[in-house]
């Protein structure tokens, strides 16, 4: 019979780890990789042809994450270049007996770039723990759209999440000063939470867009969507950026929502989030 400790080292071992380390750079009119570094059970792959924009394709080869895997992405994009980052397909956050998963994001973005983060949605199962950080780094000149989607359950399985825990912590600097600092954090009884009128109201999907540059004009333009949307959609705008939020019964109405707004904006959508 293993110890404890040697169970412990056994649960380790049998974690996945990955990581990503990507640099674009602009030359000759197009958007190059210029350092890509794969570990573990991540991958990248670049499916468009050469052009002004780059898209970068993420794949999980672990098929999902589960309790004590960690996950590091690091993400440059060069001066003048442009970056389009999806996922193959939602990720899955399985249920935990207890340790919790682990994904940390740095984000960068150089002078007269554009970043639009746009990874398909993350599904979280009953029981999950989720702890993810994202980290953004922006010059004053650069441009970025980052939207992450949380889904409680898979509403087509008749699946529902009671109870888990989300640590979701952002942080935003624009020339070296920060600029958005938010935290969210469910725990415990995640359905009860959910339910409240001032966090979901019964929704089991959210998400977040964050739009640098953009002034009071942009939210304005995002707010008069309304009566398109299957959800609840706000935005506001202060310092230079643009914050929406998205409430949803379910992960389909949620993306219907999302590309609304991404439409709006005139981004690219992926040819996989169309799939």
């Amino acid at each position: 019979m293993p110890t404890v400790a040697q169970q412990a080292e056994i649960f380790a071992a049998n974690r996945a780890r990955g990581r990503i380390a990507l640099t674009v750079a602009s030359a000759q009119g197009a958007t190059r990789r210029a350092r890509v570094v794969e570990e573990g059970s991540l991958r990248v792959r670049f499916p468009g042809p050469r052009s002004s924009d780059l898209t970068a394709v993420l794949v999980n080869t672990a098929g999902g994450i589960a309790g004590g895997d960690r996950f590091d992405l690091d993400v440059e994009v060069g001066a003048d270049a442009r970056l389009v980052v999806t996922g193959a397909a939602a990720e899955k956050i399985y249920r935990s007996s207890g340790a919790e998963a682990a994904m940390d994001l740095r984000l960068k973005v150089g002078a007269n770039g554009m970043l639009c983060w746009l990874p398909q949605e993350t599904i979280l199962f009953d029981q999950a723990r989720l702890r993810r950080t994202i980290d953004v780094d922006l010059e004053p000149d650069a441009t970025l759209i980052l939207a992450e989607a949380l889904v409680f359950g898979r509403a087509a399985m008749r699946e529902s999440v009671r109870t888990g825990r989300v640590l979701d912590r952002w942080r935003v600097r624009i020339g070296g000063t920060l600029r958005l600092a938010e935290t969210l954090r469910l725990d415990g009884a995640i359905a009860d939470q959910l339910a409240e009128p001032a966090v979901a109201a019964g929704g089991a999907a959210i998400a977040s867009m964050l739009i640098v540059p953009a002034d009071d004009g942009k939210a304005a333009a995002l707010e008069a969507l309304r009566p398109c949307f299957r959800g609840e959609v706000a935005a506001s705008a202060w310092n230079g950026l643009a914050l929406a939020r998205f409430v949803a019964k379910d992960g389909e109405a949620l993306r219907r929502d999302l590309t609304a707004v991404l439409t709006e904006l005139a981004v690219p959508l992926p040819p996989l989030w169309l799939a």
